[in-house]
């Protein structure tokens, strides 16, 4: 019987104390499955610490993208491999050993399954209520406009059917990645599965996401959605 090859696809920026953490887990979950293949994709957005040079040493693949989030994954998504592409990020926040609901969701029959904060079995310790109220709202206005049932919006912990992102056509270059991926996969009427994933605190260094700043993103990513 033929392995399932999976690509995950990682964007980094200055994550040198974080990343081995990462890798090691992704590792470890892998090494437990042996009906899995793997593949690791880091883009890198020109880190001025050892980011690079730790992705290489543990045989990830690097490509460099200094354009913003979204775009760092639409490039490591265009040269994964994999039958099932994931997308997760390097600040330890998300947990390896989730992959498990993730992929089954794939070989279940869905095009996308996303990790959701919001449902039972799901949870933050990295969320101040303002943002829950932000993610509250997004997720609300985009229910509302494209009949769906969604619990969370801008998570990045995420599942692909290889070739699913190419039908979605993906523009986004910076966060609004994730919400232009959730409307357009309504839009397509695509097979999606949300399941429970709790986010941890960043372990090490600052985050990169600005409240306001992107929150007015996914506004707009919202809005452009719309009216398209």
């Amino acid at each position: 019987m033929r392995k399932i090859k999976v690509s995950i696809v990682i964007p980094t920026l200055n994550e040198e104390k974080n990343l081995p953490i990462v890798l090691r887990e992704i590792k470890k979950f892998f090494k437990e499955r042996k009906d899995y293949t793997y593949e690791i994709i880091v883009v890198d957005g020109y880190s001025t610490d050892r980011t690079v040079e730790i992705a290489r040493r543990n045989g990830c693949k690097v490509l460099f993208d200094d354009k913003g989030k979204g775009s760092a994954l639409r490039k490591g998504m265009e040269i994964a491999k994999g039958d099932i592409i994931v997308t997760m990020d390097a600040d330890v926040s998300q947990r390896p050993i989730e992959l498990g609901l993730m992929l089954e969701g794939i070989r279940a029959g869905y095009d996308i399954v996303m990790g959701s904060r919001f449902i039972q079995g799901g949870g933050t310790e990295d969320m101040p209520w303002y943002r829950r109220l932000g993610n509250k709202f997004f997720v609300m206005l985009v229910n509302l406009f494209w009949r769906m049932k969604y619990t969370d919006l801008c998570y990045g912990y995420r599942a692909f059917r290889n070739g699913v992102w190419k039908k979605l056509n993906l523009k986004s270059d910076g966060f609004g990645i994730e919400t232009e991926i959730s409307i357009k996969a309504a839009k397509k009427k695509m097979k999606v599965l949300e399941v429970p994933s709790f986010e941890k605190k960043r372990l090490y260094g600052e985050g990169k996401l600005r409240t306001f700043k992107h929150g007015w993103v996914i506004l707009k990513t919202i809005i452009k959605e719309l009216l398209n």
